[in-house]
């Protein structure tokens, strides 16, 4: 048995014996759970201060979570989530994921070219509204037609009126229904990040777990009219004092996705069919891209970012599913549903919705490589496939009313989309050629070569003559080509003779099935009856239980406290002199080499600094950039990953052993100062007043 699967068997068992998760929860911050807070660390949070946290937050468009740490818009998150924008303005000649950046003066500061960040500025509940549509004696697949047009009128009207990004956010699988308004900020420059070796220092080997001794930061600033967003009192001030031991902490950040609400049949689709389909391509692309990188230098440089996230993705995913392998976990969810299934059916008899959410899965699993390869792209992998599928697929939408679109589609949500298509990162066709070429085996694979999609893209020829010849000629990789196609809808999609829009336009009648299947048979069937089976929750505890994450922000809390791990403690901070420590352990080898910045500098550092630290706040895949702040709303650190034990939380949460990893808001300030001499920008966060760090700035 592996270690994975030693710790995850002592937590579920844990769990079994009745072991108390009161720091559980991913809260909406219109329904926060100050009475807990209260009852267990003796601090009741405001409205005021949930209101200042919550301006206080960013929600970055690429996954990830951040927050403004000066009223002249500074922005604060991971270096794994604004490392895309560091690569995009990295060149041969700069490469500014292994050199860093930093910009000493405003007019340095560097746009991104595809960055937009979101501030929530207001949740209303329109559960009512949008099951008003739907009309007694409806089908699941028009009850589906009917409340998703109704969310698109919604979500219109939002934006004609309050000129903000309006999103409709779908709760409790379909139990509740919130507007979610937000400031949308597009204009985002790069300030400062660290070296690559650094942020990401041990590398996938140290990934998910602790100690570590990371600087996993990045700031941005947003800008208004070309000028620095004034934010008034709506940031986060940097804390006079870190952490303790014992310190109550909250993360207000953005977690992706979760499961713990998915029925039985729903985890074993899960189990059986996604997640060893995702394992076994993400090994496939790693091996093919590393291949790739070893080939040059530039290779390497621009495949990093894509190496890392399919990585991060493979280890994610593979501790999630060795957590439904698990008969403890499983057998938990057993008994669970056992009893919320029994207590519905004796209260409502009739429907039963668990059965009809099994039958949905049974349809699932067989439509599922379909719709991966062909309506979700995985055949047609790269940068360039998906701006030609934008452009053919948004040119038939947006010919029909806005409530008949496709949700992605949606009159709201198009200046995003529009952002995307025509940003001005640079693509590498060397690179999109090989991801083509690899997703079309794996297509013609998995599928079969006399699939009817497979047969009509590869027409005699092979995979490599299909996707060289493809990606040679189009000339998508042009911001203007883009847009004249984009601006000019239908009628210039119909003319073009790209042979990226003719692909999709011809694979697009079979991808439209494949939605209309998912949309009728499967999304509408469990938004159906998780609705159904959300109201048998409710009734039997109220809203106690927090809804799956969905990538909107949330309140999570808890205490920085260490644990133990196979029957040893584990101290609940490392310090930056230990980094020097680690490295030396490992022999000063990749991945675990320390930039030159910082061998320069151990003299002029205070080593006793503390660095990485965990809690016990429930956090998942899309916390990383939250900030942690302590009972005044001042930032101690940011979240950047959880331990080993935090994989399985997306199905369960035990706070024995489940870690959120931090970086010490300390160890970020000692650094900027001593290593990289950014002074300007450590007063700046420092500073209360935004005026003072602007001159600061401006004197350097």
């Amino acid at each position: 048995m592996n270690k994975r699967k030693i710790l995850l068997t002592a937590v579920l068992t844990c769990l079994m014996l009745g072991a108390a998760v009161a720091d559980e929860g991913m809260w909406l911050f219109n329904k926060a759970p100050v009475d807990k807070i209260k009852a267990r660390y003796g601090f009741e949070p405001s409205q005021q201060w949930l209101d200042h946290v919550r301006l206080g937050s960013v929600r970055f468009n690429n996954g990830g979570s951040g927050s403004f740490v000066s009223a002249d818009g500074l922005t604060f998150t991971n270096h794994h989530v604004g490392a895309g924008c560091v690569q995009e303005l990295s060149t041969k000649e700069k490469d500014y994921m292994k050199l860093g950046f930093y910009a000493r003066t405003r007019a340095e500061e560097a746009k991104c070219p595809a960055l937009e960040l979101n501030v929530l500025q207001e949740i209303e509940d329109v559960t009512a509204k949008v099951e008003a549509a739907v009309k007694s004696g409806m089908a699941a697949s028009q009850a589906g037609t009917a409340r998703r047009a109704m969310m698109s009128q919604l979500e219109n009207e939002c934006t004609e009126q309050s000129k903000l990004r309006c999103d409709i956010v779908t709760l409790y699988a379909g139990g509740m229904y919130h507007l979610y308004k937000y400031k949308k900020y597009t204009d985002v420059r790069l300030v400062f990040a660290p070296e690559f070796q650094i942020a990401f220092f041990g590398g996938d080997p140290d990934n998910f777990e602790f100690p570590r001794y990371d600087l996993d930061i990045t700031f941005f600033r947003v800008y208004e009219n070309d000028k620095p967003a004034q934010l008034g009192n709506n940031y986060l001030k940097w804390a006079k004092n870190g952490v303790k031991e014992g310190d109550l902490i909250f993360v207000s950040g953005h977690p992706g996705r979760t499961e713990r609400l998915l029925t039985l049949s729903q985890l074993e689709f899960l189990r059986d069919v996604r997640y060893p389909f995702l394992l076994t391509s993400f090994e496939r692309r790693i091996a093919m891209l590393k291949k790739f990188a070893a080939e040059s230098p530039e290779n390497a440089r621009i495949a990093q970012e894509l190496i890392f996230g399919l990585e991060n993705s493979y280890k994610a995913y593979k501790g999630q599913n060795e957590g439904l392998n698990d008969k403890a976990l499983m057998d938990k969810k057993t008994a669970e549903e056992k009893q919320l299934r029994s207590a519905f059916l004796q209260k409502n008899g009739g429907s039963d919705p668990w059965a009809e959410l099994q039958k949905a899965m049974t349809v699932q699993k067989k439509a599922f490589l379909p719709q991966m390869f062909v309506e979700n792209l995985g055949g047609f992998r790269g940068t360039l496939n998906q701006y030609a599928r934008y452009i053919v697929r948004a040119a038939g939408e947006r010919q029909k009313p806005n409530a008949d679109r496709l949700r992605e589609f949606r009159e709201s949500a198009l200046p995003s989309m529009e952002q995307s298509l025509l940003s001005t990162a640079p693509i590498y066709k060397s690179l999109d050629t090989l991801v083509f070429i690899d997703s079309l085996i794996e297509m013609r694979d998995r599928l079969g070569a006399d699939h009817p999609v497979v047969t009509k893209v590869l027409n005699g020829r092979t995979p490599e003559q299909v996707a060289k010849e493809a990606i040679d000629a189009t000339k998508l990789d042009q911001v203007d080509v883009r847009r004249q196609l984009w601006e000019g809808g239908a009628a210039a999609v119909k003319a073009s003779d790209d042979p990226l829009i003719s692909l999709m336009r011809d694979i697009e009648p079979e991808a439209l099935a494949i939605r209309k299947q998912m949309d009728d048979e499967i999304t509408s069937v469990v938004t159906h009856n998780s609705a159904e089976i959300a109201k048998a929750r409710f009734a039997q505890f109220g809203t106690s239980v927090m809804p799956d994450a969905t990538f909107t922000l949330r309140l999570s809390y808890g205490a920085v406290k260490g644990y133990e791990q196979n029957g040893q403690p584990v101290k609940w901070f490392t310090t930056m002199g230990g980094s020097y420590d680690h490295a030396a352990k490992h022999g000063n080898k990749d991945p675990y080499e320390l930039p030159k910045s910082w061998i320069d500098a151990k003299p002029k550092l205070d080593l006793k600094t503390p660095y990485n630290y965990v809690t016990t706040a429930d956090i998942i895949g899309g916390n990383s950039g939250s900030p942690t702040v302590n009972r005044a709303g001042e930032v101690v650190g940011i979240v950047f990953d959880g331990n080993i034990q935090s994989l399985v939380g997306n199905f369960i949460y035990d706070e024995r052993q489940n870690r959120a990893v931090h970086v010490d808001s300390r160890a970020i300030i000692e650094s900027l100062r001593k290593i990289y001499q950014a002074d300007a920008l450590a007063n700046e966060l420092t500073s209360n007043s935004g005026a003072k760090a602007k001159a600061a700035t401006q004197t350097k």
